[in-house]
Parts: structure tokens; C-alpha cells; sequence
């Protein structure tokens, strides 16, 4: 089947460059150009695409509008804004329904890049039905004590930075969110930022504000499947392999940039638990049954029923927002290591590993069960390295038990 992309634009030269510079994917997309919102609608109408890629900027009906539209009508459609700078106002508006932002001008190249990675995030994700319900999501769901804490906090006449910004960066969902904001075309940044308090910093204090209390951006986490203490079991868990990650990057003396990302892959890893309880309640209450009874891990449980795991939907989603690919690649096959393309020391490597060492001591129906993958290690030249990182993780926890006696 053609893999369709649908382009918007009020500015015909802008359509017509873009027709020239993807010309050589013709055989491959099929690519309809349209002149504004409405036309872009009719064009849905007809049939559907993949991928819209739409300008913020137009007559009548805006790139936020449009978008908000086509969430409603078409879930599964891939929502990219190629615009020019824009206001703050004009951020926080397509936030929500945007999956990602690439600013103009941008190479042929460069978007070609990013529309094929797109498509290849069809693959990582098969299961069509859990495709089209993690395309809808334009938020993640927060920790309830955590949102409360947040808000009261932007409350504050004078907010601490310092407090926000521990605040965001112990919770998987704000730290997502503000990721997939500040790495946006809106903020032309030279590089990838992957951390969130880099990423608080950034963004500032008002647009902070704005996201949080009035653009919904974060909601308090609701589901009748997990009880408040096992939700905390998991953010306890997520952010133990954040820090073991990072400690373990460190350790092989990588540089900065992966030890960033592997903190921050690790606090993300099992957020697809956390996206599936939330909005999946039926069918993942049956996952977590199967895994009481059938006495296996929750990971090998959600292969065989859903056909897909709490890893894969997270990182679908994440890929989607446009988060840094090594830190997607991490989030994904943290569980399976060997059905990723790395082939040398990455983030992936070092949440693989402290996710099986945290999970040895994690909630017994909450644990994934799922051993240090030897052959993969050995594949990436780290045959030998596990027993020295486990030995360092538990001098460092001895360490902290030894200050807290």
C-alpha cells in the first residue's frame, strides 16, 4: 500500500519547492499539495494519509486549527507543522495536536530524514488498533502528587526554579513533554537537548506556567487498574534505572551527552506501563491477570496478548514527539537489546542493564522479568562489563544504606 503524505501550505512557491526537492520519492510516496485548510480537509475526505505536514500561518483556517481538526477526524495520521518562527501564543496552541515541529527553511534532506523515520515507526509498533489510540494521546499522564506539587508551586508569587525543576525531572510525563516542546523547530536549537532541566531552563517560567496551568499539558494519572502505590512503585523503579544508567555511562567513561541520555531514557522506560493502564483498561486489566496466574513477567504477559509491549508503545509515542533517537532506541528494546541496530556502548546498553538490576527487586506482579541479554552485550564489545557495573551499583547502594543508618 502507497504511504502517503498530505502537504499544506498557503504559499504555492513553498508547495512547489517542496514538490521539487521530495521529487526523487515519488516511487516510494505517494504526495498530495494543498493550499490551505479546507482544501487539506477535502483531500482527507477523499482519502487517508500517514503523514500531514501543514505551516502554522494561513488565511481562514490556521496549521493549529487544521490539526486540532484532523485529530478528531483521522487519530492515526502523523501531525508535523513545517512553519517559520512563531509566537509563544501560537506554541502553546499547537502543542497539543502537533506531534512534531520543523522550522522553514529546511533542507530537502533533512525533512526526507525525518518523513522516512516516520514511516519506520509503523514497524516498531504493529498492533494497528494500539497505533491508532497512542496517536491520539497529546499528553502523558503525571503523577497525582507530583501535579499537585507542581502546581501549587507555579502558584507561588515567586516560584523556585530549582524546586520546578526537580519537580519535572523525577516525572516521566512532564519530562517528556517539555523534551518534546524544547526540541521543537519553535526554539531553533543547534542541538538535541536531553535532559529536563536543561530543558526547563529553556523554556522559562511563563511558558512553564501557561503550560501546565491553562494548556493541560500534564494531567493528574487516573486508572482503576493500578493502585496509587503501585504507580509509585513504578516511578520508584524508573527513576532507580535512570540513575544506575547514568552511573553505568559514567563508568565506561562516556561523554556528557550519554550520560544525559541514558538518565533520561531510564526515567522514560517504562512509561508505556503508565500509558496503557491509563488508557487501556479492559485489555491491559486482562494483561496484568494473566501475569498473577500464569505466574510470568508483565512484559512476556503484554507480548501475548496485546501483541506488543509496554516498550514498544512508549517509544512509538516518543518517536512521534520527536524525542532524540538514541534515547527512542533506549525507551523501545530495553527489553530485547539485540533487535536494535547498536552495535557499540549506547543509553540502550545501560538502561538495559539497570532495568534487569532494579527489576530483581521491584513489586513482584509489576516486574518484567527479563534477564541481561549476554549475547548482546558481547555483540557491542561489553561481554565482560556486567559483573563490574553490578558490582558498582551495589557499593554505591551499600554507600547510601551505610549514610541513612
Amino acid at each position: 500500500m502507497a504511504k502517503r503524505i498530505l502537504f499544506v501550505d498557503d504559499e504555492p512557491m513553498v508547495l512547489t519547492g517542496l514538490q521539487r526537492s521530495l521529487r526523487p520519492m515519488r516511487s516510494e510516496w505517494e504526495m498530495v499539495f494543498a493550499a490551505g485548510g479546507t482544501e487539506a480537509l477535502a483531500a482527507m475526505d477523499r482519502q487517508p494519509f500517514d503523514i500531514i505536514v501543514t505551516d502554522m500561518r494561513m488565511p481562514g483556517m490556521d496549521g493549529a486549527q487544521l490539526l486540532e481538526e484532523v485529530q478528531k477526524r483521522s487519530p492515526k495520521t502523523l501531525r508535523m507543522v513545517l512553519s517559520g518562527q512563531s509566537g509563544r501564543e501560537t506554541i502553546l496552541r499547537s502543542v497539543n495536536p502537533a506531534h512534531q515541529f520543523i522550522s522553514k527553511p529546511c533542507e530537502g534532506e533533512e525533512l526526507k530524514s525525518r518523513l522516512i523515520r516516520a514511516f519506520a515507526l509503523k514497524d516498531l509498533l504493529q498492533n494497528p488498533g494500539l497505533r491508532e489510540l497512542v496517536s491520539k494521546l497529546d499528553y502523558l499522564p503525571s503523577l497525582p502528587h507530583v501535579y499537585l506539587q507542581l502546581n501549587e508551586e507555579l502558584r507561588r508569587p515567586e516560584p523556585s526554579m530549582q524546586r520546578i525543576d526537580e519537580l519535572i525531572g523525577a516525572d516521566m510525563a512532564m519530562t517528556a513533554k517539555v523534551l518534546k516542546l524544547v526540541n521543537s523547530a519553535f526554539f531553533c536549537l543547534p542541538c538535541e537537548i536531553s535532559r529536563a532541566s536543561h530543558a526547563v531552563k529553556l523554556l522559562g517560567l511563563d511558558t512553564l506556567r501557561t503550560l501546565v496551568l491553562t494548556a493541560h499539558v500534564f494531567e493528574q494519572f487516573q486508572s482503576p487498574l493500578l493502585a496509587p502505590d503501585d504507580v509509585q512503585k513504578i516511578s520508584d523503579h524508573c527513576l532507580a534505572v535512570s540513575h544506575s544508567a547514568r552511573k553505568i555511562a559514567r563508568f565506561e567513561h562516556a561523554d556528557q551527552r550519554v550520560q544525559d541520555e541514558s538518565f533520561t531514557a531510564g526515567l522514560l522506560h517504562d512509561a508505556g506501563k503508565l500509558i496503557l493502564a491509563s488508557t487501556l483498561d479492559e485489555q491491559y486489566g486482562k494483561v496484568l491477570e494473566h501475569g498473577k496466574k500464569a505466574d510470568v513477567g508483565l512484559y512476556a504477559a503484554e507480548c501475548e496478548l496485546l501483541g506488543c509491549s509496554h516498550a514498544q508503545v512508549a517509544a512509538y509515542l516518543f518517536g512521534l514527539w520527536g524525542l532524540p533517537s538514541s534515547i527512542v532506541e533506549a525507551v523501545a528494546w530495553h527489553h530485547d537489546p539485540a533487535g536494535s541496530l547498536s552495535v557499540k556502548f549506547s543509553p540502550l546498553a545501560a538502561v538495559h542493564v539497570a532495568s534487569a538490576y532494579h527489576d530483581e527487586k521491584n513489586s513482584p506482579w509489576l516486574r518484567d522479568r527479563t534477564p541481561v541479554d549476554a549475547a548482546f552485550l558481547s555483540a557491542i564489545g561489553c561481554a565482560e562489563r556486567e559483573n563490574a557495573w553490578r558490582g558498582m551499583l551495589d557499593a554505591d547502594g551499600q554507600e547510601r544504606s551505610d549514610d541513612h543508618a
